[in-house]
């Protein structure tokens, strides 16, 4: 038996078999980084929703108030503020200027703060809820 021509016939199916695994890994690889580069993007897009840790500190439902306090996280702009009670805007909302860590605020609406209304604060640039509670 010649050592020369046993060995050429199992060659001939190596280069296309090559060729489809290289083709596979190139395709995975594209996807992924475009993937990535897709998904990196889309956080870096819009205003990003500020992490505080708001309590409701006193309620007086005769007078229609609630009281708020900031108890951590980051500062947040009054102006960028939206407090709701059952969906209705109340009458008040926030002061101009920063509500930040140890500050309280009194919300006042004698028709829309009652018991067992649902308050929710919400941020308007990112429009979304950072203070939701049934008082």
């Amino acid at each position: 038996m010649n050592s020369k021509t046993a060995f050429q016939d199992s060659d001939r199916a190596v280069s296309p078999v090559i060729g489809v695994i290289l083709m596979v890994a190139i395709t995975v690889i594209l996807a992924a980084v475009i993937g990535t580069f897709v998904l990196g993007l889309g956080d870096s897009l819009g205003n990003s929703q500020p992490t505080a840790q708001l309590n409701v500190d006193n309620t007086n439902f005769t007078s229609g108030s609630v009281t708020i306090a900031h108890g951590g996280g980051d500062p947040l702009e009054g102006n960028d503020l939206q407090v709701t009670a059952d969906g209705n805007v109340t009458s008040e909302q926030f002061d101009a200027g920063q509500f930040t860590v140890g500050e309280t605020q009194q919300i006042t609406d004698n028709t829309n703060i009652t018991e067992g209304a649902r308050l929710r604060i919400i941020h308007e640039p990112s429009d979304s809820i950072i203070f939701d509670r049934t008082l």
